[in-house]
């Protein structure tokens, strides 16, 4: 049954946009292929957290999740009958590689490959993620990204992925949110390999940071034709009072939330005052490291939920800053602040203060608490959220950012990491129990405002 569109709200058209900008829809591995260990994959790091009792809100793991590795075509179907002109995915690495000196997987090779060539048949271009935190078990074993050698390792797999993909894939994406992959995972221990250390965190952001500025000269030689760039979960930071000491806070955190990454990737090292903050826990950075993180690119990718607002709090090591949450802002049901203001003040600042090139906003979503009703989900929320964040794409550009295109996050319900499947961003829902998919409010005015109706 298809959801009546007529009394949606249109506050912008497509018409608003170039017409040659990008419209996609992002996804990663871990969160919807399943078949966990099919065709010769083998445990990542996901798996290992999420058997970990008390790790998962919910118990689960993604063994199954939206079952994509075989209704990959289903799901592409769904992307091509959305309008959408492209498609963002991520390579599970532990399908590509099963040890450290093993050969490549044929069948896991052959499943992308089978991937890309859908795409491409139904008119979507795709946008190759190389590392979205499903790292091989195996390589944790061995200390993982606090280990540089993880970054041969990973130059051996993009390597081995450019080969075999990049006569078709031009889009690559060397790492998403390594904020995530250091931070969470090695600093708050909310998500995978669940470490709790700074020090061990920030040694994990630097070998990651890295392994992009060494893959991206590899990738340019195996896709002479490729763009390359690297996907930053990003936030505007606003003070919680006018207070001076709580602007003090705004830039500590700034310092390190924003400009750790910003300022090494283009060129600026790790920011002094982000340093001077966290002293003796500082990563180890060898000669020439600098240098190689900061190799131009030719995007960057943008990664918008929602605005952190902080105060001043002497005693919060190493920032001094708190993150604070003000009652008063309409929230999503995963308790985000709904803010698209946030989202035109955040890429205004970094067109203006770095020369990234093109931008693109590689995520963007909400998560609310859908049902299923009559063979539909009016998910009029997320239908608002969806519009209000491309009016904010459309003023951004307006203001000069140079913003060529936009993922929504995401094209299924999926497996969100260490909330399980308590959370849904999709514009098409899931039934976990049967895979049936249904394509939300949501996601009928996203194919309506992409053709125009």
């Amino acid at each position: 049954m298809t959801m009546m569109l007529t009394d949606l709200p249109m506050a912008i058209q497509r018409s608003d946009f170039a017409g040659d900008f990008v419209w996609g829809v992002s996804t990663s591995s871990y969160q919807i292929e399943g078949a966990a260990a099919v065709d010769g994959r083998v445990p990542s790091i996901w798996d290992t957290f999420a058997a970990t009792p008390g790790k998962v809100r919910d118990g689960s793991t993604g063994a199954v999740a939206c079952d994509h590795y075989h209704r990959w075509e289903e799901d592409l179907d769904l992307a091509q009958s959305m309008g959408l002109n492209a498609y963002r995915f991520s390579i599970a690495w532990p399908r590509i590689f099963n040890g450290v000196d093993a050969e490549p997987n044929a069948k896991g090779l052959a499943f992308y490959s089978r991937l890309v060539d859908g795409m491409l048949a139904r008119g979507l271009q795709p946008w190759c993620t190389l590392y979205h935190w499903d790292l091989p078990q195996y390589i944790q074993d061995q200390g993982g990204w606090n280990n540089r050698a993880t970054v041969d390792l990973y130059l051996r797999y993009a390597d081995v992925m450019t080969r075999h993909l990049g006569d078709r894939v031009k889009h690559w994406i060397t790492h998403n949110e390594p904020w995530c992959t250091a931070m969470h995972g090695n600093w708050d221990g909310m998500h995978a390999p669940g470490n709790k250390s700074l020090p061990l965190a920030l040694q994990v952001c630097h070998n990651v940071l890295l392994s992009h500025g060494r893959a991206v000269p590899l990738i340019r030689a195996n896709v002479p034709d490729a763009k390359v760039g690297i996907a930053l979960s990003l936030h505007p930071v606003m003070p919680a009072s006018d207070s001076a000491t709580d602007r003090a806070a705004v830039s500590r955190h700034d310092a390190l939330r924003n400009r750790w990454f910003l300022d090494v990737l283009y060129g600026r090292g790790y920011p002094a005052e982000a340093l001077a903050l966290v002293g003796a826990d500082a990563p180890v950075v060898e000669p020439g490291d600098l240098e190689a993180i900061a190799v131009p690119c030719d995007f960057l990718g943008v990664n918008y939920y929602f605005p952190e607002v902080v105060r001043d709090a002497p005693d919060e090591y190493p920032l001094r800053a708190q993150i604070v949450f003000p009652p008063d802002r309409q929230r999503t049901d995963f308790g985000w602040e709904v803010a698209p203001d946030g989202m035109v003040t955040l890429l205004e600042r970094v067109a203006r203060d770095y020369p990234t090139g093109d931008l693109y906003v590689t995520e963007n979503g909400s998560s609310y608490d859908d049902h299923l009703e009559d063979g539909l989900v009016r998910d009029t929320a997320r239908r608002d959220y969806l519009i209000r964040h491309l009016a904010a794409v459309r003023d951004a550009i307006a203001g000069g950012g140079g913003i060529k295109g936009y993922f929504a996050w995401s094209l299924l319900d999926n497996f969100e990491w260490a909330e399980g499947y308590l959370r849904r961003f999709g514009l098409t829902y899931i039934d976990y129990e049967t895979q049936r998919r249904i394509v939300k409010q949501s996601g009928e005015w996203y194919s309506a405002f992409l053709r125009g109706a």
